[in-house]
């Protein structure tokens, strides 16, 4: 729970200048402990994330269109991290309440458009998978590095005019009464929903956020392993079913780590009442477990990129061999 308070009032003729935070974590016991847990979970979202986009980086047996789509997926979840947690934790571990209008704006902008970038990763992933099974002769054709980096491209510019149209539409609104913002960061439903003016537009626009993040991307999804599913029952060989299976169970675990605990929270909050702040935590968890769990997904899941970090790890060592070897010799001459 934001809670906006003794601030600068943005009306007709004035203009909000700071907003206080104050998250309805209340009555908690230790939970200084969750802020903690928080840390840990952004520091290890950075060294996996970081270390997965410098294996596939430098190992250039991943240089493939595939491999963009997951470097892009693990530069949005390091990105995404990024734009929340070090805010929280400034604003729960340091009682900073106060965040300057702008502030709160370019926060919402930046959390909400890294996981609608996730989001579309995700479908564009789907999108490979299904080339790959339902026309293997053709995939090499289709799923180039110019078309992959073609879609990522569009996905980025458009995510950027949407969630920038619908943040730059808080401004016409008029805030005249204390601005409590119920939410773990500056999120748009709980913002503009304080507005003492018409919020119809707004309301529009969060609708076509949702269906955006969470509900078109879904249909192609489905749509896609329905068609995967279709292509390998014409499949004769179980031990080709079983395979092209096998290269769709990182993707489908990422699915269901993202979109699952979003769709259990809004259905939950929608169908009863929740605790103020079991829904925040829930939320905050949401945006900030997946981002933690895909690089350790792909690691542990995928045979090509397991084999690139051997291949890795044996070149560095040879390189130490060969750095001690040298500098040996120089000692002895």
């Amino acid at each position: 729970m934001t809670t906006v308070s003794n601030a600068a009032v943005k009306s007709e003729s004035t203009r909000i200048t700071r907003i206080q935070n104050h998250f309805g974590f209340s009555n908690i016991p230790h939970i200084r402990y969750y802020y903690a847990f928080l840390c840990f979970v952004y520091i290890m979202t950075v060294l996996g994330n970081g270390f997965l986009l410098s294996v596939i980086w430098l190992v250039k047996t991943l240089h493939t269109p595939k491999y963009m789509i997951v470097f892009n997926m693990a530069l949005t979840d390091l990105c995404g991290s990024t734009a929340l947690i070090p805010k929280l934790l400034d604003t729960f571990l340091f009682d900073r309440r106060y965040i300057i209008y702008e502030a709160c704006l370019s926060y919402m902008f930046f959390v909400i458009f890294f996981a609608s970038v996730q989001s579309w990763t995700l479908v564009t992933m789907a999108y490979d998978r299904l080339i790959a099974i339902c026309f293997p002769l053709r995939y090499h054709s289709i799923v180039t590095e110019q078309s992959i980096t073609t879609i990522l491209l569009f996905l980025w510019i458009f995510l950027v005019s949407v969630i920038a149209t619908m943040v730059g539409l808080i401004n016409r609104l008029s805030f005249c009464r204390s601005l409590v913002v119920k939410g773990f960061f500056c999120d748009h439903g709980p913002v503009y929903r304080l507005a003492c003016n018409d919020t119809t537009l707004n309301y529009n626009m969060a609708s076509a956020l949702v269906a955006i993040l969470i509900i078109i991307p879904l249909i192609f999804i489905i749509a896609t392993y329905v068609c995967i599913f279709i292509a390998l029952s014409r499949t004769t060989s179980r031990e080709e079913r079983l395979r092209a299976l096998k290269t769709c169970t990182s993707h489908l675990i990422l699915v269901v780590m993202f979109f699952l605990p979003i769709g259990i929270t809004n259905i939950a909050a929608r169908a009863s009442y929740i605790d103020p702040n079991a829904r925040m935590i829930n939320s905050a968890l949401t945006h900030t477990i997946p981002a933690l769990l895909d690089p350790i997904v792909y690691a542990l899941k995928t045979e090509e990129v397991m084999n690139a970090v051997k291949k890795l790890c044996k070149r560095t060592y040879l390189n130490l061999v060969l750095c001690f070897l040298k500098a040996s010799k120089c000692l002895r001459n």
